[in-house]
């Protein structure tokens, strides 16, 4: 019999729990999306046996969904028999196939055909794609409360409704475990554990309900944090995550230092107040608030202080060092970030002006609650209905307002924590620090809908995209949906791949660039960025030896604003319509036009003459596209490196494209293949973008 500290390989463990979590976080699919591939007509659909499938069949669930190539076979083997009948799976392995028979032979006559079939098949290696269909849709979808009450399901071995002390203590061994992946220091965390499973048990009964559980997992931060379950920040919640800290750190509730050589505590992302795990449940301090509770308070400037951790820091009021006193030292704002002396605090000047972002913060005395109907933004004439976020609304179901600060320009961020790996929750904590939370919007979280909607009214503000550049194509696309009264410009922090849109507005490809014109923020170099580029070459070069796309000029025909273009005494590979000056993180294709006195206003809406195409400038702004020839993948490779540029066809206003066989197409570097088709592609609006400065000339700032 195992200990309370081991598990079997059908245990599905806190550790296997966050790391299925964290794959989920960075897929793009849906279930609904992998479960028509085991449809009749699915590509997966001989694994499907009825109801069932094998293992063979769960294993590619698996890679389809999650997205990846190498998922750890053992977890994979785990979360496989984890779905399989139990009681079957006790008989598989302590008794013989006869017995097994048996057991089944008898279930048979009191149990529907379909049913003892699907029972039949867990015994032979087959779980219900019900059953798998629903779990990840709960860890896809699921909130904290449905997520605790699947937990408990799993630590309930015997399946009797409570905890019993056993179940209890093995709950205890993997959440050490759980938390030693996740990076914390253990060395102190058991007690800690012991006495969060007792305060769980409310009754002293000895064993804990579902109903216990549920309750109190919910107010319990480290139990939320070693299950990977995502807290709903609310006003004067604190939003918590684990954190190393590398410089001596006290506690906001005990004041002890916090200890050990990994993840010594729990912070705050919002306002950086800090406490040992142990310390999360004692009732800390709220954290800042994001809003104020009337109208009458608007406009009423104040510091929000948080104590500690200032040592080393100057003091804003009477410029002396703030010193180490081995304790919480000095007070730090939340919204202006300045220090003071616990003294000074408490001394003129009183009225907080937001510090060196006061032009992008918006904040909680510019925001207040009214009574009425929460917002329906069908009629402002916006196309978000269903878009009544939590984020803009009181825990009372009141509607937040905004009323602007004078003279300032409020920042709207939306960011997509897919983009660029983990950079994205990066820059997503960052921001939710740096401004208002409600100023931030994860765009897995309801889109980018929600913050539209809250932003609105305002008169003059302005839109930071953290994404790529598929990204900023369906913010762009939101706004254009949802008939703001002002169109806000749009900014970009590139954290895809390619950003060729960023590049083209000089905000820099996202490797190492600085958004220092925003908030000082940095954007570093995603590690998986070389590995994407690669794999663009690997398939480049496998086209070039293929080259299915030879002779393109028998496929195809393209016709601008009613003039057909003449490709016979061309041979090319590949038609490409641009309206930016990058494409593949980079490459400009159009490359520099000759000097001409000929000025551009001059120039017709249709240019086809090879000689005018030669003097014509790319303009991101002239509501005409660029159509250029490619002669093969290779090309790209000098086009990269600027030794040449790709043929030059046309600039139009219009264009139709009419193919003749299957071609494999890509819209913003995602590829398919096109049956035969007429694409017809014309100018529909424009969007204000900011642009960022000038880059300084020299030699090493030629790309």
């Amino acid at each position: 019999m195992s200990g309370p500290g081991e598990s079997d390989d059908r245990e599905l463990r806190p550790v296997d729990f966050i790391q299925l979590q964290q794959y989920i976080d960075y897929c793009s699919l849906k279930v609904k999306d992998v479960l028509k591939e085991f449809n009749a007509d699915g590509r997966l659909a001989k694994y499907r046996h009825g109801e069932c499938i094998d293992e063979e069949g769960f294993r590619l669930f698996l890679k389809t969904y999650l997205e990846v190539e190498d998922f750890p076979t053992d977890l994979c083997q785990r979360l496989f028999r984890s779905f399989q009948n139990s009681e079957s799976a006790k008989s598989d392995e302590n008794s013989g196939s006869c017995i097994c028979l048996y057991m089944y032979m008898s279930m048979f006559q009191t149990m529907k055909l379909k049913d003892f079939l699907c029972s039949l098949f867990s015994l032979l290696g087959e779980v219900f794609l019900k059953d798998v269909s629903c779990y990840f849709s709960l860890l896809e979808d699921g909130q904290p409360r449905d997520k605790l009450e699947f937990a408990f399901r799993l630590y309930d071995r015997d399946g009797n409704g409570v905890l019993d002390s056993s179940e209890v203590d093995r709950i205890i061994a993997q959440m050490m475990h759980a938390a030693d992946y996740l990076g914390w220091d253990v060395s102190e965390l058991r007690p800690v554990l012991k006495d969060m499973m007792t305060a769980i048990d409310a009754d002293s009964s000895g064993t804990v309900s579902l109903q216990e559980w549920v309750e109190g997992g919910m107010n319990n931060v480290p139990l939320l944090v070693l299950l990977g379950l995502k807290m709903t920040q609310r006003d004067g919640q604190h939003l918590w995550r684990m954190k190393h800290f590398n410089k001596p750190v006290y506690c906001n509730v005990c004041q002890n230092m916090l200890l050990g050589l990994r993840k010594q505590g729990l912070c705050c992302t919002c306002c950086k107040f800090t406490v040992h795990g142990r310390c999360a449940n004692k009732n800390p301090a709220p954290c800042t608030r994001t809003y104020v509770m009337s109208k009458k308070e608007t406009g009423i400037a104040a510091h929000d202080w948080v104590s500690g951790n200032c040592d080393s820091g100057k003091c804003d009021r009477c410029q002396k060092k703030i010193k180490s006193l081995h304790g919480l030292t000095g007070k730090r704002c939340v919204w202006c970030h300045t220090m003071r002396h616990d003294e000074c605090a408490t001394q003129e000047p009183f009225e907080c002006d937001c510090g060196p972002f006061r032009d992008h913060i918006l904040p909680p005395w510019a925001i207040y609650p009214v009574i009425k109907e929460r917002q329906n933004c069908i009629k402002n004439g916006c196309a978000f209905a269903s878009d009544d976020s939590e984020h803009n609304t009181t825990p009372d179901g009141q509607v937040l307002q905004i009323n602007p600060i004078p003279d300032t320009h409020p920042l709207l961020v939306f960011v997509n924590p897919k983009s660029g790996g983990k950079q994205g929750e990066r820059v997503l904590r960052k921001f939710q620090y740096l401004l208002n939370p409600r100023q931030v919007y994860n765009l897995s979280n309801g889109g980018p809908g929600p913050g539209l909607c809250f932003f609105r009214d305002l008169p003059d503000y302005r839109i930071l995209v953290c994404g790529g550049d598929g990204t900023v194509g369906w913010i762009l696309d939101a706004i254009d949906k949802a008939n703001l009264p002002m169109r806000p410009p749009v900014a970009v922090l590139p954290l895809g791949t390619g950003n060729d849109l960023a590049r083209c507005l000089r905000w820099g490809g996202g490797e190492g660039k600085t958004i220092s014109l925003w908030l000082h923020f940095h954007a570093y170099i995603l590690s998986y960025r070389m590995k994407n580029k690669l794999w663009y070459f690997e398939f480049a070069t496998s086209e070039t030896i293929s080259a299915s796309c030879k002779k393109l000029k028998e496929c195809l025909t393209i016709e601008c604003c009613g003039t057909q273009l003449d490709l016979s005494n061309l041979s090319l590979e590949g038609i490409a319509v641009l309206n930016i000056p990058s494409m593949h993180g980079g490459s400009n294709l159009w490359g520099e036009a000759k000097k001409s006195d000929r000025a551009e206003q001059d120039l017709p809406g249709v240019i086809v003459d090879p000689e005018v195409l030669k003097v014509s400038p790319q303009d991101m702004s002239d509501k005409r596209v660029e159509v250029v020839g490619l002669e093969g993948a290779i090309e790209m490779g000098q086009i990269y490196t600027g030794l040449k540029s790709a043929v030059r066809l046309a600039k139009t206003s219009q264009i139709i494209i009419r193919t003749k066989k299957p071609l494999p197409m890509q819209i913003d570097g995602e590829p398919w293949m096109q049956p035969p088709c007429t694409i017809h592609i014309t100018h529909k609006n424009q969007a204000s973008m900011l642009m960022g400065p000038q880059a300084k000339s020299g030699f090493f700032n030629l790309k």
